[in-house]
């Protein structure tokens, strides 16, 4: 593996750089609270900004669609994003849930499918949710998902309840992408099916936001509680074909994955100069606190811990590029397992530095701290994750699948 960047990326980085010092650092004062679930008035200047710089669809390795980029050459973009995560990503439109399911619509949309909900969302001008998580099951397991998909003529007929659909608060969420069962008597994991669902169709019921740690999590356009109730949508409207849902769910979550992971470096780095902005700054008992010895000790592993992150991340998307997402399903959940938590530690001992700042609004440090430790839940859960590695490790000593 080569750990230089290439010409290609060295340029992007570059303007991505400059885009982040000239528009993005200064926009994060003029975000108001009272935004919550919609985009702030700043976000179409920044588009616009980031649009024009090309620094647009960085995240999708398709070129009939996206930049063309490789997982490795995303990775470094997506962490400088990652160090504004509440304007950068969607600024430059790689933001979840949006880049998920563009790369759904990419990978298995019919083209009429593609033109109707794809190339608006490439184009930044409407967002989508994911609905697949339930209140009623356990989701981490996707064969629990209860709401059914049933035929019915030319059309497909949705009845279920969901939660935590990121993205379905934002008021230009136009399109759902739902999963549900379309055979329960089917093999465990042709069971479930994917479908298109217009936000404004009859029988979608949006019940509330949800909000995480008390915050709206504007960043993802906002989590919601939606009731479906009988809601009719054309055949046509069903992504792949009847029991697929399972496999698109997993070749939607490994890109997810490794893109979380990424931003999340960025937020490390992001914490990290914080907290050593405030130790040098800030002076308790006669001396600053970076003369401190446990403030050093902090600093000195929080440059240990994210530099082994990055190191396993960008492993893993140069295995992805390689060997693709199945020949890297070890690294892409050792990431998982491994860089939110370490984020989270890192956060974590810069809001101690920051003290009563530190868990204000006055820092961004909280509401990083709240999306680090949510993605300890999010794409599947830390002990899913670490049950499925251990069975790998253990196969290769003869134990049973």
């Amino acid at each position: 593996m080569e750990f230089g960047y290439d010409e290609t990326t060295e340029r992007l980085r570059a303007e991505l750089l400059d885009f982040m010092a000239a528009y993005v650092y200064p926009a994060e004062a003029a975000v108001s609270e009272e935004d919550g679930w919609s985009a702030p008035p700043v976000m179409a200047e920044l588009k616009a900004e980031a649009r024009r710089r090309g620094l647009w669809n960085l995240f999708l390795p398709d070129d009939k669609f996206g930049a063309g980029l490789t997982n490795l050459q995303y990775a470094p973009l997506a962490e400088i994003m990652g160090r504004s995560p509440h304007l950068a990503p969607e600024a430059c439109n790689c933001n979840a849930p949006d880049t998920g399911n563009m790369e759904v619509l990419s990978m298995f949309g019919t083209p009429v499918q593609q033109e109707r909900w794809l190339r608006p969302l490439l184009d930044g001008e409407i967002r989508s949710a994911f609905c697949m998580t339930e209140p009623e099951v356990a989701s981490s397991d996707a064969t629990n998902i209860a709401t059914r998909i049933e035929r019915d003529g030319d059309e497909y007929v949705i009845t279920g309840h969901k939660w935590w659909s990121s993205g379905a608060m934002n008021p230009n969420c136009e399109i759902f992408i739902v999963m549900g069962k379309t055979d329960p008597a089917a093999e465990r994991h042709r069971q479930q099916s994917m479908i298109l669902v217009p936000r404004a169709t009859p029988g979608v019921e949006i019940k509330r936001g949800m909000r995480v740690f008390g915050y709206d999590d504007g960043w993802h356009g906002g989590h919601a509680e939606i009731q479906f109730h009988g809601v009719r949508v054309p055949a046509e409207n069903l992504i792949a074909g009847e029991g697929d849902g399972f496999a698109i769910a997993q070749a939607r979550l490994g890109p997810g994955r490794i893109h979380h992971c990424m931003r999340l470096i960025g937020m490390a780095e992001r914490a990290l100069e914080e907290m050593c902005r405030r130790a040098v700054d800030r002076v308790a008992f006669g001396k600053p606190l970076a003369a401190q010895g446990v403030v050093g000790e902090w600093i000195a592993e929080a440059r240990v811990r994210i530099e082994q992150a990055r190191l396993l991340v960008l492993k893993t998307a140069w295995l992805m590029d390689t060997v693709g997402n199945k020949g890297a399903h070890t690294e892409i959940q050792a990431i998982k397992i491994a860089v939110p938590q370490m984020t989270e530690w890192v956060l974590d001992k810069a809001i101690q530095v920051h003290g009563g700042g530190g868990v204000s609004q006055d820092f961004p440090l909280a509401q990083m701290w709240a999306a680090a430790r949510t993605l300890r839940l999010a794409d599947g859960p830390d002990e899913v994750h670490k049950a499925s590695l251990a069975k790998r490790e253990l196969r290769k000593h003869g134990a049973p699948r």
